[in-house]
C-alpha cells in the first residue's frame, strides 16, 4: 500500500513533502495511527471522522460510566478527584484530629449492591469471612494510608502499615506527635503504645475511619471499611455461623435485616415494634453467649455427672435461642413484624382520660380559622342551640382540631368548620368525644404531614367521628388504630398511605357509609377478639380490603365480623383475606385429605351440601353483582355448594410449603363464627380474587 502510494503522487498534492501523512493525537493513554491516501478524494474527510472519533472516545466512555447510579462505583478508578463528602469533626472535640469520610449516609440501594454484587453474592453462611476477605483485598490500600481509631474510650490517629485480610485487620503504627480525642479518661503516648503492644498492633478493620483526601486515592477503601463496619454492626449475627449450608445467605438474612434497618431509620416501623425487636434481640445475643460459654466447657468424652447436668441446661438453653431466632425471624419479614408483633407491642396510653368536669359542664368546641355571617348563622341554628339548650353547656372556640381535642373531657363536641386544617401530631381520643365536620367530608378535611406511629389513636369508651377526611401522610401503624373502647365512624373519607383502620384486641368499630383508600397494606385490619361493624362502605385501591387475624392460640378470640353491602373493589391483593397460623396435627390430616382420591367427596348426599351453600350463598351471590341475580332460580343445591366450595375453603387446612402461602379459598365460614352476618357485598376487579388464605 505504501509503494503504490508513493509510485502514483496525486497532482493535487505538490505542495506536500511525502505523499503519506502521519499524524499522532495525544490524549494521556491514547494514540491514534492515520493513514492518509491522497489520492482519494475524500482522504481530508477520513482523516476529520477519525480525528474526531479519537478526540471524543474517551469523552465517550466517561459518559457511560457515569451512567451507573451506584454510590459505591468499586471498580471505576478513572475518576479524578474525591467523589465523597467530608465528615467534620463534631464542635468540642480536639480540634487536632483530621476530617474523615462521610460514608454513614449512604442510601439502602448503595449498601444493598455492594453487599449483592461485591462483598457477599451467593456465598453460604460459612463462606461469609473468606467472601469479605477477598472483596477487601481487591479494593482496600495494603499500605500507607491515615486513619482514625475510634473506640467507646478514644479516637486516636494511626498510619495503616499493613492490613491482615484474613483477619480483617490492620497492621497500624502511632502518628507521632500524637493525636487523641478521649471521653473520660487522659492516655500518654505511652499508654497508646502499650495498648497497641498488647493487641501486637493490629486493630480490627471496622474500628477505622479513614482520613479525607481531595485525590480520591482513598475512596474506595473508606468505602469498603464502612461496609465491613455497618455489616458486622447491624447485619451479622453472632449465630448466623451456627446455619447450615442451604441457602443464600444475602437472600435469608442480609436483605430482609438491611430492609428492616432502613425501616426504622425512616420511622416506618412502629416504635413499640423496634422496642420490642431490640430486647429480642439482646435477649438473643445473652443466650447464645451463655450456651456458646457452656458448649465450650463441655468434654465430648466425658460421662460424669456434672457434664450431664449441663448436657441437660444446654439443651434447654439451645431451645431457647431457637425460639428466639424464629422470633428474629417473625419480625425481619416485611409482612409478619406486623401481622405477629401486636402482643409484644403493648398498647400506647400516651394520654390518660380526663374523663368529666368536676363542675359537670360540658363543652362544645367550634374549630375554624374563620367563617361567614352565613355558615355562623347555619351552625347556631343546626348544632349549638340543639346542643347548647341547658345551662351547663358552653362555647369555645379554636383554630385547630388538634387544640381542641387535647382539651376535651367526656361528653364533650367538637365541631369542625369547612376547611382544610394540616395538623402536626397525632389524634389521641381517651374520653368519650363526638368529632363531626359541618358539612360535607371534602369540605372539612384534617391533613397530617409529619411522621408518627398513626394519625388517630382512639382509646375512648364511646367516640364517634363523622363527616370528616382525614388525609394521611408518613404515618407509621394506620389512619385510624382503635385500641380500646369503641368507635363509631360514619360518612367519612379516609385516604391512606401505609395501613387503614386497625381494630385491636377488645376494641370495636362500626363504620357506616365511609371510604377508605390509598392504603399501602389492608384497608381495615380486624385482630383477634375485637368486634367490627362495616355497613355501606367502600374499600378500594389498597394492597388488600379486608386483612383479618385468626392466631391459633388458645387465649385469643376469634373477631365478630359484620359486614353488609360494602363494596370492595380494585384492590391489589384480595378483597378479604385471612391470615392463619398452621398447626401440624391440621397439617396431616389436611395432608392425608388431599392423598385421597375425589370420587367419595364428589358422591356426598345433599343434605351434607345444604350447610355450605347456607353459610355463604349471600357472600357468593353478592360477589358476583348483577350477574348472580340474573342466574336461573332453578340451579340446584349441589351445584350452588360445589360453585361456593371453589371460592371459599376456609377450614383449617395447611400449606405443606414451609413458606407463607396465600391460595386457599374458604370452604365453611360460619364453622369459624367469625361473621356474625355478611350480605349484600360487591367484590369487583380485586388483583388476587375476593377471599384468600395466608398461612404462616
Amino acid at each position: 500500500m505504501e509503494q503504490e502510494a508513493l509510485e502514483t503522487p496525486s497532482a493535487g498534492t505538490s505542495n506536500l513533502g511525502t505523499e503519506m501523512t502521519d499524524i499522532m493525537v495525544v490524549d494521556l493513554e491514547s494514540f491514534v495511527h492515520v493513514e492518509i491516501d491522497m489520492e482519494n478524494n475524500n482522504g481530508i474527510s477520513e482523516v476529520g471522522n477519525n480525528l474526531n472519533r479519537a478526540l471524543f472516545f474517551n469523552e465517550e466512555e466517561d459518559e457511560e460510566e457515569s451512567d451507573d447510579d451506584s454510590g459505591t462505583d468499586h471498580f471505576n478508578s478513572e475518576k479524578s478527584g474525591t467523589q465523597l463528602q467530608r465528615s467534620e469533626r463534631p464542635a468540642g472535640g480536639n480540634s487536632n484530629l483530621p476530617d474523615t469520610f462521610q460514608t454513614s449516609h449512604l442510601l439502602f440501594y448503595e449498601r444493598f449492591k455492594a453487599y449483592q454484587d461485591y462483598m457477599l453474592g451467593d456465598c453460604k453462611p460459612s463462606e461469609v469471612k473468606a467472601f469479605t476477605a477477598d472483596y477487601l483485598e481487591k479494593v482496600v490500600e495494603p499500605c500507607d494510608w491515615l486513619a482514625l481509631w475510634c473506640t467507646d474510650v478514644f479516637d486516636v490517629l494511626v498510619e495503616v502499615c499493613d492490613v491482615d485480610f484474613k483477619d480483617l485487620k490492620a497492621c497500624v503504627r502511632l502518628v507521632l506527635p500524637l493525636q487523641c480525642d478521649t471521653r473520660g479518661c487522659d492516655l500518654t503516648e505511652e499508654s497508646m503504645k502499650s495498648l497497641l503492644d498488647a493487641t501486637g498492633d493490629k486493630v480490627p478493620l471496622q474500628q477505622l475511619q479513614v482520613v479525607y483526601e481531595l485525590s480520591g486515592d482513598f475512596d474506595q477503601t473508606a468505602l469498603a471499611v464502612e461496609h465491613l463496619r455497618f455489616f458486622y454492626e447491624h447485619i451479622w449475627r453472632q449465630w448466623d455461623e451456627e446455619d447450615e449450608d442451604d441457602f443464600d445467605y444475602f437472600v435469608r438474612c442480609v436483605e430482609p435485616r438491611l430492609r428492616l434497618y432502613y425501616d426504622i431509620l425512616e420511622d416506618r416501623v412502629p416504635a413499640g415494634l423496634v422496642a420490642e425487636y431490640q430486647s429480642l434481640l439482646q435477649n438473643c445475643s445473652q443466650c447464645f453467649q451463655h450456651f456458646s460459654v457452656l458448649r465450650s466447657l463441655l468434654s465430648s468424652d466425658s460421662d460424669s455427672e456434672l457434664d450431664n447436668v449441663s448436657m441437660v441446661e444446654g439443651l434447654k438453653l439451645y431451645d431457647q435461642l431457637e425460639t428466639f431466632r424464629r422470633k428474629l425471624h417473625i419480625f425481619e419479614n416485611p409482612l409478619l413484624r406486623y401481622v405477629l408483633g401486636y402482643k409484644g407491642n403493648a398498647p400506647q396510653q400516651c394520654v390518660q382520660s380526663r374523663g368529666s368536669r368536676a363542675s359537670g359542664v360540658k363543652v362544645v368546641h367550634v374549630v375554624t380559622a374563620s367563617c361567614s355571617s352565613m355558615q355562623l348563622q347555619s351552625l347556631l341554628s343546626d348544632r349549638l342551640l340543639p346542643l347548647c339548650c341547658s345551662e351547663d353547656t358552653e362555647i369555645q372556640f379554636h383554630r385547630d382540631p388538634l387544640s381542641a381535642v387535647e382539651v376535651c373531657h367526656d361528653g364533650d363536641v367538637v365541631i369542625v368548620l369547612p376547611g382544610v386544617y394540616s395538623v402536626s401530631g397525632s389524634i389521641f381520643l381517651p374520653d368519650s368525644i363526638t368529632l363531626e365536620g359541618f358539612g360535607l367530608p371534602d369540605e372539612v378535611v384534617i391533613e397530617k404531614k409529619n411522621k408518627g406511629d398513626s394519625f388517630v389513636e382512639s382509646t375512648g369508651a364511646n367516640v364517634s367521628l363523622s363527616n370528616i377526611k382525614f388525609i394521611q401522610h408518613d404515618a407509621i401503624e394506620g389512619i385510624l388504630c382503635v385500641r380500646q373502647g369503641t368507635v363509631n365512624m360514619e360518612n367519612c373519607v379516609l385516604q391512606c398511605e401505609t395501613t387503614g383502620v386497625i381494630v385491636r384486641t377488645s376494641a370495636r368499630l362500626t363504620m357506616n357509609m365511609c371510604d377508605i383508600y390509598g392504603s399501602k397494606g389492608a384497608g381495615v385490619e380486624i385482630y383477634p377478639g375485637s368486634v367490627c361493624s362495616l355497613v355501606g362502605n367502600g374499600i378500594h385501591h389498597c394492597k388488600d380490603g379486608i386483612l383479618i387475624k385468626d392466631f391459633a392460640d388458645e387465649l385469643d378470640v376469634m373477631p365478630s365480623i359484620t359486614m353488609e353491602n360494602n363494596v370492595i373493589h380494585n384492590n391489589e391483593g384480595y378483597g378479604v383475606i385471612l391470615v392463619k397460623a398452621t398447626d401440624r396435627e391440621q397439617g396431616v390430616a389436611a395432608d392425608r385429605s388431599e392423598e385421597q382420591p375425589a370420587g367419595p367427596a364428589d358422591s356426598q348426599p345433599e343434605a351434607s351440601a345444604a350447610p355450605l351453600l347456607t353459610s355463604t350463598s349471600s357472600a357468593q351471590s353478592s360477589s358476583e353483582l348483577t350477574d348472580a341475580h340474573a342466574e336461573s332460580e332453578s340451579s340446584s343445591g349441589a351445584d350452588a355448594a360445589s360453585t361456593s366450595g371453589k371460592m371459599w375453603q376456609f377450614s383449617r387446612q395447611l400449606s405443606r410449603s414451609k413458606e407463607p402461602s396465600c391460595s386457599r379459598a374458604v370452604q365453611d365460614l360460619m364453622e369459624h363464627q367469625i361473621f356474625v352476618s355478611i350480605q349484600g357485598n360487591q367484590f369487583r376487579r380485586n388483583g388476587m380474587g375476593d377471599f384468600g388464605t395466608f398461612f404462616y
